[in-house]
């Protein structure tokens, strides 16, 4: 390369001040074309960047934000255990979303655990020195404090899914209302009466909001939902085996089942085959999440599609908007922005 032989002694990367003077200008000129600035002529800014290409200055990124007070990072933070992001498609998926959503920017992603209270502090400590321009989280349960401490630090934050339909942060979510009554009215429509419900855990907002779709849709078809058909889960595939097990017990002549996550559905599908029960001839099952798991299950899993990778996406749009209009001083949003992406139901041989 042609800038190699210009640089600085030693192999050290060439400064600023060389480039000014290879470009016969000041170093703030250089800085304004660096950096994008409309302030500079043709001339000058076509003169500064042949003096970068010859001697192949690289910009120090860190430093340039150190000055403007920003880290260029940006911290996803799950409140769960590791080894249930790791079991379960949905976070995977998540961070593929949050992950082309950055790929043309300079930040820098962080993944972090926050599932226990050592983990919770550690965390505590690190956002309190500001070490990231902004925090998405992920999965968060109402009981949460992070939401809280992030508000409190005024660190520009994003939660897929609100805590409760009061959410004080800007959201990200899809339709769990609108996919529990297209799995139920699925179900009806079957010709099944008998309909189960796995909820996930009732301390996370879309699980309630479940829920409320799947007894909307009965009392909507003129069968209140009965409440011995619907038993708590935790999105966990043993979650799904309990459940599954004491509904069984429970009321036996169950026809249908809606389980509120498809790693759910795999569990209550174990204890429907290890009961004699045939799937979907005696009991129809419904997932959500349509994740892999679902398309590979035996038989495939009819499922609630939810825009999984989108909703990473939309999250790292609306962190980026927040941290870039982020100015000093006390003036915010007046109320949270709230982004519900559509879902949708399809159809496979389990129902």
């Amino acid at each position: 390369m042609a800038g190699n032989g210009v640089r600085g002694r030693g192999g050290r990367r060439p400064t600023l001040e060389e480039v000014a003077a290879r470009a016969g200008v000041g170093r703030g000129t250089v800085s304004r074309v660096i950096n994008g600035s409309p302030r500079v002529s043709d001339a000058t800014r076509a003169a500064v960047e042949a003096a970068v290409a010859e001697l192949g200055y690289v910009p120090n990124t860190a430093a340039r934000a150190l000055a403007a007070n920003r880290t260029d990072a940006i911290a996803l933070v799950v409140p769960e255990p590791e080894t249930r992001f790791f079991a379960e498609p949905y976070f995977s998926d998540m961070l593929r979303g949050v992950g082309a959503g950055l790929a043309d920017t300079e930040m820098q992603l962080l993944l972090t655990f926050a599932g226990s209270d050592r983990e919770r502090q550690r965390l505590a400590q690190y956002l309190a020195a500001h070490r990231v321009d902004g925090v998405l989280l992920v999965s968060v349960h109402a009981d949460d404090p992070l939401p809280d401490l992030l508000a409190e630090l005024e660190i520009p934050a994003v939660i897929s899914g609100p805590r409760s339909a009061a959410e004080s942060l800007t959201s990200v979510d899809s339709d769990n209302y609108a996919g529990a009554r297209a799995a139920v009215e699925h179900l009806l429509s079957r010709g099944r009466r008998r309909i189960a419900h796995i909820t996930g855990a009732l301390d996370v907002y879309g699980a309630q909001r479940r829920a409320d779709g799947y007894r909307d849709a009965l009392a909507d078809a003129g069968r209140p939902a009965d409440e011995l058909l619907v038993e708590p889960g935790d999105f966990t595939e043993e979650g799904g085996r309990r459940a599954m097990s004491t509904l069984l017990s429970r009321r036996p002549d169950l026809d249908a089942v809606f389980a509120g996550s498809d790693v759910m559905a795999a569990g209550a599908r174990q204890v429907l085959r290890e009961a004699g029960r045939r799937i979907p001839q005696d009991v129809a099952l419904v997932g959500y999440d349509d994740s892999a798991i679902a398309r590979h299950m035996d038989p495939p899993l009819t499922s609630v599609r939810q825009p999984i990778e989108e909703m990473g996406r939309a999250m790292i749009d609306l962190l980026l908007t927040e941290i870039a209009g982020r100015r000093p001083g006390p003036a915010r949003e007046a109320a949270p922005r709230r982004a519900v992406l559509p879902v949708q139901l399809v159809v496979r041989a389990s129902s």
